[in-house]
């Protein structure tokens, strides 16, 4: 993989070229990045950059592709390219490593970098059980990173959630510590607290920052999908490209279209409407409940930033239009401190979704607390 191919984050593309273009290499990187972010894309990248042929000679700022090591590093198949990741056994009694898993992993990368360790156990049919990184995975790796190299001048080991390593990680710490000569170590992880302090200390960190919404829209805009839906995909994925992806697997909705619905259900329309909207909305499943609520919150945060920098301004004025329109409709409806309550009030309700709440009594206890906190002070009418 290029970094060419990872969706944004430009900076950390810059600061991980100069490492290497300035001989600034630490051995052990520690890319942190929260689900989504593409941690494990630009480690990828990362490591065909290092290893390409024509990147020291000509100062080059990406790998150049057609090189036999970019060949082989971007199939993954490399020599001189090792991966770690949590696996299950096959069967009963099994020491499992994670060369048994190497083809699936291979196609998991190819097609799913963005995935979650949910959805790469799910790929090797794990169903309830609990991936790890064992000993016997951590002998295999002092193993491997201790025999010659065979093409590349580094030998790389991707380790791609080290949070599953437990106290077995402690034999990687010598390893770690003095490695043998031109190793280099790429952890990719979700959660900083859950990686053994001993090996943390040992890595130089690399922060992998939330995508922002532009992003995932322009990554969103490049499979084909249409720009007002692109748009509200990255809202309510809030910096997520994995969760984009799947909300535009299970997308067919119109949340501008249902918020209005619902305002108007509640501040005009009456008892009849609102009861016809909420059981339309208790059919559609939580996962459609929970995108909803986080697309009006989206909204909510978008009236508070026009607030302050001013509907003419050019950040406003790059809005679509429709969505322009509805966010200052909102701000002529509710002042601050009404939409800080409603934000409020769409974070418990989705909470208590995620915890299989009856949504109908949801939503209709979440559209009483509306009614009230818009009521005294709504300036307009609904649409």
């Amino acid at each position: 993989m290029r970094f060419e191919k990872v969706i944004g984050q430009s900076e950390v593309k810059s600061r991980l070229t100069e490492m290497v273009l300035h001989n600034r290499l630490s051995h052990a990187l520690l890319f942190l990045g929260k689900e989504g972010t593409g941690a494990l894309s630009l480690a990828l990248a990362f490591a065909q950059y290092v290893m390409c042929e024509k990147v020291q000679e000509q100062s080059l700022t990406d790998a150049c592709g057609e090189c036999a090591a970019c060949i082989k590093a971007s199939a993954n198949v490399h020599p001189d390219l090792h991966f770690s990741y949590p696996v299950i056994p096959k069967k009963s009694g099994d020491k499992p490593v994670s060369a048994d898993y190497a083809a699936e992993w291979r196609t998991f990368i190819q097609s799913n970098t963005y995935g979650n360790v949910y959805d790469w156990l799910q790929s090797i049919n794990a169903e309830n059980r609990q991936g790890n990184i064992t000993a016997d995975e951590c002998n295999d790796i002092i193993r491997k990173l201790n025999l010659k190299t065979f093409e590349s001048r580094y030998k790389i080991l991707v380790m791609w959630m080290p949070e599953f390593l437990g106290k077995e990680g402690n034999k990687l710490l010598k390893l770690i510590e003095e490695p043998p000569a031109n190793t280099l170590f790429l952890l990719v992880a979700e959660n900083e607290s859950l990686v053994l302090p001993t090996i943390l200390s040992r890595c130089q960190l690399v922060k992998i920052p939330a995508f922002d919404d532009q992003d995932i829209v322009n990554a969103l805009l490049s499979q084909g999908t249409p720009e007002a839906q692109a748009r509200q995909l990255a809202a309510v994925s809030e910096g997520n490209y994995r969760d984009a992806l799947n909300h535009l697997h299970q997308s067919g909705e119109d949340w501008m279209h249902l918020t209005r619905e619902w305002l108007n259900a509640i501040l005009r329309n009456g008892p009849i409407a609102l009861v016809k909207w909420i059981d339309e909305t208790s059919k559609m499943g939580r996962e459609k409940q929970k995108q909803f609520l986080r697309y009006f919150n989206h909204l909510l945060e978008q009236s508070v930033r026009i607030r302050v920098l001013g509907e003419n301004s050019q950040w406003a004025m790059g809005l679509p239009t429709p969505e322009r329109d509805f966010i200052l409709r909102i701000n002529k409806m509710a002042d601050l401190s009404q939409q800080e309550a409603i934000v409020e009030e769409l974070d418990k309700a989705a909470y208590y979704i995620e915890r299989n709440a009856n949504a109908k009594m949801l939503f209709h206890a979440l559209s009483i607390k509306l009614f009230h906190i818009l009521r005294d002070k709504a300036r307009v009418s609904a649409w």
